[in-house]
């Protein structure tokens, strides 16, 4: 039995294949969990390219892929995804369905057709099956794996995640927007007494006034909701990819003095083991 996490993928927007972001990484949103047998990915941005290779090599048949939503940085490495061209892969997608949107297999089928990519989803040789979950709600998975949802402010909608296995949790709490003074009551819900929060921490606050609007938060609501959920660590992440690595430490160093031992920036590669916080 083990509970892992990996980070694939930290950068939000758009890529950044850069050697001044590449302590940090410039990968676009990608996160494993390993939940005993299950393997559990979060997000298709461009880090699950890499992923995809590990699975294959690691002889991994199957995996469960939550998407937070479908804007382009969160998707655009799912025609690069291996596993999905592989007979016999068994790959099942998640997505959260708003009332009169496309479904997540129409997005992902759109996203590869032409002009924009030369293979068609539907020649795809894995496994693939599709999910559609109201935000709000829970499900089991197998092996004792737990997953609750929660809608976040976002342009177009997304959705957070929590997973729970072996009595500790993790949280994916992506492209939100907060308000200020008034705490996000579903975000405030989901994370409550978690292990480890990822939280979008895109901005600063006086980045973020000059973009109100865009659908992303900041490293101190960050630290304001989990302090005030009883959260026992923060991961900043979706790295605004006009920060490099000097940016990042100089972030991360300011948010850690904020809130000591419990802050750290996501940099893409580090694993964590769950089970040994």
């Amino acid at each position: 039995m083990g509970f892992t996490l990996t980070f694939w993928g930290v950068r939000g927007t758009v890529p950044c294949p850069m050697a001044s972001y590449m302590g940090f990484g410039g990968n676009t949103s990608c996160v494993e969990l390993r939940a005993g047998d299950q393997r559990l990915i979060l997000d298709a941005g461009t880090g699950i390219r890499a992923l995809g290779r590990r699975l294959l090599d690691a002889g991994d048949g199957k995996a469960t892929l939550l998407l937070s939503h479908t804007h382009l940085d969160h998707i655009a490495g799912f025609p690069f995804f291996a596993p999905a061209y592989t007979p016999g892969f068994a790959l099942r997608i998640v997505s959260a369905h708003r009332d009169g949107a496309p479904g997540i297999e129409a997005v992902l089928a759109r996203q590869m057709e032409q002009p924009l990519f030369p293979v068609p989803l539907a020649t795809l040789a894995g496994d693939l099956s599709f999910v559609e979950v109201a935000a709000g709600t829970a499900f089991p998975l197998e092996d004792g794996v737990r997953v609750r949802t929660a809608a976040l402010n976002h342009p177009d909608g997304a959705t957070g995640y929590r997973v729970e296995y072996a009595g500790k949790s993790v949280c994916y709490v992506t492209d939100t927007e907060h308000v200020p003074g008034q705490p996000d009551r579903n975000v405030l819900d989901l994370i409550a007494g978690a292990d480890l929060v990822l939280y979008d921490s895109t901005y600063t606050d006086a980045e973020w006034a000059q973009r109100v609007g865009w659908g992303h938060s900041t490293w101190t609501e960050g630290v304001r909701l989990c302090r005030a959920a009883g959260v026992k660590r923060l991961a900043l992440f979706h790295h605004d990819p006009d920060r490099d690595d000097t940016g990042m430490a100089a972030l991360e160093a300011e948010a850690q003095a904020a809130w000591p031992g419990h802050v750290f920036a996501a940099r893409e590669g580090t694993t964590l083991d769950l089970l040994a916080e």
